[in-house]
Parts: C-alpha cells; structure tokens; sequence
C-alpha cells in the first residue's frame, strides 16, 4: 500500500486540524474514519467540522442518506475508491477519525466479503441450541472474526459467512484492489 497518514485519537482532541494542516503540507486528500460523518443532513453532534477543511479536499463524509444502511463493508469499499482516487493523482491520503472499526478495518486490512444470506442453511441452523450452534462455528478452519456466541442471530450468521469462505476461498475483500 502506498503511503497513509493516519490520524487518530478520541473526540475533540483536535484531529481535524491537525489533518489540515497535514494534508496542505503534504499535497493531501483527507479521508474521513468516522461512521456518522457518512450522513448527510446530520451536521450537529457529528464534529463534521467543513468549515475547518477550507481548500483541502475530503473524502466520505455526507455520503449517504440519513436511514440508509452503512456498514464496515460499505466504507471498505467506499475507502478503496476513494484512496485509489487519491493515489492515481499521486496526493497523499491522510486518514482522520473516528470510528474504530472503520480505522482498524483499513489500517488491519480486515478481508470482509458481501456475504449473501443462505436461507437454506439458516432453516438447517434454526432448531439448534446455541450451544450446538458454537460447536458448529468452531469446526470451521477460518473464521472472519471472532464472534459473539451469546447471540443466535450473530452465531448463525458467522456459521453462514464461515460457509460461504469456505466455499468460496479465492475472494478477496474491496481493500485487497488498492493501488
């Protein structure tokens, strides 16, 4: 990956002007890591700060639809494109937040996939204990994360997303496309 500036740290410690001040001295494009800057219309609370970025360009904030589905997914996905952008017009991408999973889904290259659901595998699942659904999960070789098994909605799900990896081993996450 070429190079990213990271800029990370908790809530009003100044980070975006810092990032300013980075990405005017190092021809940068700053990329937003924070999972409620992605709205539009949600400009109070945010610490959207628009204002502080003056001519310095930025990237994943006010993108989507207040209601709208955004995951870690989705700003994968939406972080390679940008980040590519970025990089194809040879400026330094400055990454600035925000929400932890979305800075160690970037920073960790955490290989998520769209997983489609498998109705036939959950009807398999369904009438299982949890107990008997962890014990399914951990016969899996790899698994995309660690996962919560006091839910069943969660446990079932990974058991899904650990099928589907399974049966589908050559399939790479959006960041594995990075220049």
């Amino acid at each position: 990956m070429p190079q990213l500036i990271a800029i990370i740290g908790p809530t009003a410690c100044g980070k975006t002007l810092f990032a300013v001040n980075m990405a005017r001295h190092f021809n940068g494009e700053i990329l937003s890591a924070d999972s409620r800057q992605v709205y539009r219309r949600m400009s109070i609370g945010t610490g959207k700060d628009i204002e502080d970025y003056a001519e310095v360009p930025y990237h994943l904030i006010d993108i989507a639809d207040p209601g709208e589905k955004y995951n870690v997914y989705r700003f994968q996905t939406d972080f390679a494109e940008a980040y590519n952008d970025i990089v194809s017009r040879q400026r330094t991408p400055i990454l600035c937040g925000g929400s932890g999973l979305y800075i160690e889904a970037v920073l960790k290259n955490y290989n998520l996939l769209s997983v489609p659901p498998n109705p036939t595998l959950r009807n398999q699942l369904d009438n299982k204990s949890l107990a008997e659904l962890a014990e399914i999960l951990s016969r899996y070789q790899k698994l995309h994360n660690t996962t919560d098994l006091d839910n069943r909605r969660r446990t079932i799900r990974a058991i899904e997303i650990a099928d589907y990896l399974e049966k589908h081993p050559a399939e790479s996450g959006p960041l594995t496309n990075m220049q």
